[in-house]
């Protein structure tokens, strides 16, 4: 049976299929070789949590009463329009220690195979391109990417260690020098990547990327889930880190949609925001 939920904005209200609701954006046709389309999807609660941190080891997780079917499904529709997803050291990291699932492959679940076709059928590769950002420049290359022939780029600051640059050039992977200091910075990572051709850019690397892409004006739409509960916890992690963003944090909502039935015990927003 075919999940429906309810337009809220653009008005007038109306009920809708879930299914292909973010497909119907056509991300991938936004972004031109000048100017790419860089957009960005996170998940929280009412109360401004995305995770939590484990008072016992200090790893961040995050709880289960967030998430959803539907909510991922939306989350692999915008994965389907991306010619190059965005992640980082960390998440390669949890991903080798399986403290984390692989999100950087669409199409392979039973639940998003069709999404494979739709990239076919408009004119996209099979997988995306993957850029890892890190500063460390510690972590390992999932099996899966090397599976699906998917081209990888490193980058990295100008800082980072020259040993750990010169592994990765060795084993094969181009580094990307796109800080100033060891950290990547948002509009040198953007410029580098347009350089590249790269036109639809899907930030799948947490809040501190999504952090550098605001503060520098290179982010083009952000897509929250926001579920209604209140989670609570001393030690959590937030949509942005650091220092006030001031104007540049501005967003305007372009369209609302009401799920009733996700996640179990509660309801949830699927939000659209333009970026000033």
């Amino acid at each position: 049976m075919a999940k429906i939920i309810t337009r809220l904005l653009p008005t007038p209200s109306q009920k809708i299929e879930l299914r292909g609701l973010y497909l119907e954006h056509r991300l991938h046709e936004i972004g031109s070789p000048e100017k790419p389309f860089v957009y960005a999807n996170f998940l929280s609660s009412l109360d401004g949590r995305i995770a939590l941190e484990n008072p016992d080891n200090g790893e961040t997780y995050v709880p289960k009463c967030l998430t959803s079917k539907s909510d991922f499904r939306l989350f692999m529709e915008l994965h389907a329009q991306a010619d190059c997803l965005i992640t980082h050291g960390g998440y390669l990291r949890s991903l080798a220690a399986k403290k984390l699932g692989n999100i950087l492959q669409v199409g392979i679940r039973t639940e998003d195979q069709d999404l494979a076709q739709w990239r076919l059928d408009n004119g996209l590769p099979t997988q995306p391109t993957v850029v890892i950002a890190s500063a460390s420049l510690d972590f390992s290359i999932p099996d899966s990417l090397k599976e699906h022939q998917q081209s990888i780029y490193i980058a990295t600051g100008a800082n980072a260690d020259p040993e750990r640059i010169a592994y990765w050039q060795d084993q094969g992977y181009p580094v990307l020098i796109t800080g100033s200091n060891k950290w990547v910075q948002g509009e040198l990572l953007i410029k580098a990547l347009t350089e590249l051709g790269m036109q639809s850019l899907y930030l799948i690397a947490g809040p501190h990327m999504l952090e550098t892409m605001i503060r520098e004006q290179q982010l083009s739409r952000l897509y929250q889930t926001l579920t209604h509960q209140l989670i609570g916890g001393e030690k959590f992690r937030s949509l942005v880190p650091g220092p006030a963003l001031g104007n540049r944090g501005n967003l305007k909502l372009a369209s609302l949609y009401y799920d009733a039935d996700e996640p179990i015990g509660a309801s949830q927003f699927y939000c659209q925001f333009a970026v000033n």
